[in-house]
């Protein structure tokens, strides 16, 4: 993949119509043999939470700082010194998240007493050290026995001072993770090694049953939800000081009280707007009744693939009238879809997208009440100004470009850019007149809210102000969501893997777009297509840096622009 940023010197056409890709980077061969060495190490060491995992990272990080540290930066080219300078702030970011999984699970391991057994025996196979099966049967037994006296002692403990309801989340969630590693252990000897059978197929089995019983035990006891309960929020705020480090790695100058000022600013435009919908659609200042209204617009059941299709084509033929931006024929022709599941709209009550989008839309196996919240929240109007989002101009564009044109800046990519960029084209499209009626306004103007009120309700959760309840309320009074689909969502943000920024990244990375465009295209100095192109062919990274190659601006070893991007006139 990285060789195809070559192309141009290679002599091999680019595409028709298209910026000129930038001359390749001459970081491209040192990220290449970066990534080789990260693969190498994860596959090797791939025991999670361990010691030796996490030192021997911090020992390839600081190798790698001391080569870009040993390169002439001068001489680089413009493209090398923005890899350069990319490159070193991943690796910084690196080791923080190094910290931050040491920290956390110092915090869980008073409630993991097994942990570190489990961990010497997975590191000691990979170390292809002798096993004998009699002492492994032993110190299995004795792991079992450990185990069954810490969880009584847990639960005296928990009653007299109660555990962090989050931590004690995280450490069910590891013992299970756990749990997993050491069946890989077993596995490996199993069957081969004599003598391993007779003696370790007993202990092992008992520990493996006690290991989700006292996962199940936090879970109920600690936690105080059901075992299998899968719609219960827990999440883990991180406070206020994490978030500041998380803004700096963003290269984003502001505070996350400021931040909450500039969702109310734009949460106060989109109210102003609503209104407006709401009186042309005839209700007058009550824009809930309008929101009700075009919620009932949706499609029967098994015609929802049609009608993605229809707005997928529209907002093609959209761009393209008007030049907005380049779009190969290979990216419209490629674009795929799939349906999601039921178990999967627990997390995602709307569409997913990239090369396929995934349409959230109700299944069989749904009760009624979850029938008809899937298809009210997926209804036509909201559909519309999220298919755009997902596909042409948003994420299949992004992957499409990313892929052929500097694809050694994934590594670096970033929220704010991945979904700056499809909530920037919302924005955009809003300015072009691409709704149509005061409905598709409406169905564009909910997802605006809704990015909004992302920003407040997680920097509010991760604060420490807010309860996921709390969260979930706010989307169902003030965005006007279906509860089930506000559960989701807030599931979604705290439970579904992502950072705690990603939630911000929407609407905060589509006003540093927005900005760019004032800046470059509203003062002429670029076209919307030129605009547009390049920052496709320039590749994934942290928008302030995105700005500096835009502008041509000169770039240093300690890269730090502060750009102050909101102007709230």
């Amino acid at each position: 993949m990285l060789a195809m940023a070559a192309y141009c010197v290679l002599g091999i056409p680019t595409m028709a119509n298209q910026t000129p890709t930038p001359s390749p980077s001459e970081m491209i061969p040192v990220l290449a043999r970066y990534q080789a060495d990260v693969g190498s190490l994860t596959r090797f060491y791939n025991v999670p939470n361990s010691p030796t995992r996490s030192e021997r990272f911090r020992k390839l990080y600081a190798g790698w700082q001391k080569t870009l540290d040993g390169m002439d930066f001068g001489k680089l080219s413009r493209d090398g010194k923005v890899d350069w300078v990319l490159f070193r702030r991943l690796l910084e970011k690196n080791v923080r998240d190094l910290d931050t999984q040491a920290k956390q699970f110092k915090e869980a391991e008073p409630l993991l007493p097994f942990a570190q057994d489990i961990i010497e025996l997975s590191e000691s196979r990979q170390r292809m050290e002798k096993l004998d099966p009699a002492k492994a049967a032993a110190r299995l037994n004795a792991m079992r026995r450990a185990l069954e006296g810490a969880q009584k002692e847990i639960e005296t403990k928990h009653q007299k001072s109660p555990y962090k309801r989050t931590t004690a989340n995280r450490a069910a969630d590891l013992a299970l993770s756990f749990k997993q590693t050491l069946a890989g252990w077993y596995r490996f000897y199993n069957g081969y090694l004599p003598e391993f059978d007779w003696w370790v197929d007993e202990p092992y089995k008992a520990f493996d049953t006690a290991l989700q019983s006292y996962s199940n035990f936090l879970k109920e006891k600690i936690v105080g939800i059901k075992a299998d309960d899968k719609t219960t929020i827990i999440g883990n705020p991180i406070g206020s000081d994490a978030l500041k480090i998380e803004f700096e790695s963003e290269l984003i100058p502001y505070t996350a009280e400021e931040l909450l000022e500039v969702a109310n600013n734009e949460f106060a435009w989109c109210d102003a707007e609503m209104l407006k919908a709401s009186q042309d659609m005839g209700f007058g200042e009550d824009w809930k009744k309008a929101l009700e209204k075009v919620k009932q617009d949706y499609v029967e059941p098994g015609k929802q693939p049609e009608l993605i299709r229809e707005l997928a084509l529209e907002a093609i033929e959209f761009v393209e009238k008007r030049d907005l931006l380049t779009v190969p024929d290979l990216a419209k022709e490629t674009w795929r879809m799939d349906m999601m599941s039921a178990e999967a709209q627990l997390r995602n009550p709307f569409f997913l997208g990239g090369e396929v989008i995934q349409v959230s839309y109700p299944t069989d196996g749904m009760s009624h009440e979850a029938k008809m919240m899937s298809m009210r929240g997926n209804n036509r109007h909201f559909a519309r100004a999220t298919v755009q989002h997902e596909l042409i101009p948003g994420h299949h564009m992004q992957g499409f470009m990313t892929d052929r044109y500097q694809p050694q800046r994934e590594m670096f990519s970033t929220p704010f850019w991945i979904e700056g960029w499809a909530l920037y084209w919302e924005m955009l499209l809003w300015d072009k007149g691409f709704p149509k009626t005061p409905e598709n306004r409406v169905g564009m103007l909910f997802w605006r809210m809704h990015r909004c009120a992302r920003i407040i309700f997680s920097l509010s959760f991760h604060l420490e102000k807010w309860t996921p309840d709390q969260c979930v309320k706010f989307l169902i009074d003030r965005v006007g969501f279906e509860p089930d689909n506000a559960s989701a969502e807030v599931r979604r943000s705290f439970m579904g893997g992502y950072g705690p920024l990603y939630q911000c990244a929407y609407m905060l990375g589509g006003l540093q777009f927005r900005a760019l465009h004032r800046q470059l295209v509203d003062s002429k100095k670029m076209t919307d297509r030129q605009f547009h192109d390049t920052i496709l062919q320039s590749g994934a990274m942290p928008v302030a840096m995105l700005r500096a190659i835009l502008t041509n601006a000169d770039v240093k070893r300690d890269f730090n622009p502060g750009w102050r991007f909101y102007d709230e006139k």
